[in-house]
């Protein structure tokens, strides 16, 4: 094998190597952020509990409620408030302006499906 071979084998093996890390590594706090939290309701009750959304003030807050339950989802301290039907979803996106822990809940039930912590 040539040197020039060895060299663009090297090349070959350090390319494929960066990529397999940008798409293996662990997400850290700044990809959740980002990312869109998922919050499935059965019969009136949060699966799996009251689901954790944390994100930095600024950042976007992304949600979305699927829902067995036709209800209003209410996002306390915001104050943003959207129906969902049975069988249907919701979505939310807004800016997380406001540093706190706020409660997000199907409304009329008074059942508390997730906690929204904006830190500063």
């Amino acid at each position: 094998m040539t040197t020039r071979a060895r060299i663009a084998l090297l090349v070959g093996f350090v390319a494929v190597a960066v990529v397999a890390y940008v798409v293996l590594k662990p997400s850290n706090e700044n990809s959740k952020s980002t990312g869109v939290a998922q919050i499935t309701v059965k019969g009136g009750k949060p699966v799996g509990g009251i689901k954790k959304i944390t994100v930095k003030k600024g950042d976007p807050v992304r949600f979305v409620v699927h829902s067995d339950v036709s209800d209003g989802i209410h996002v306390h301290g915001y104050n943003f408030h959207k129906d969902v039907k049975a069988g249907g979803e919701v979505s939310f996106s807004f800016p997380g302006k406001i540093d706190g822990e706020f409660v997000i809940e199907l409304e009329s039930r008074g059942e508390q499906i997730a906690s929204l912590v904006v830190n500063p």
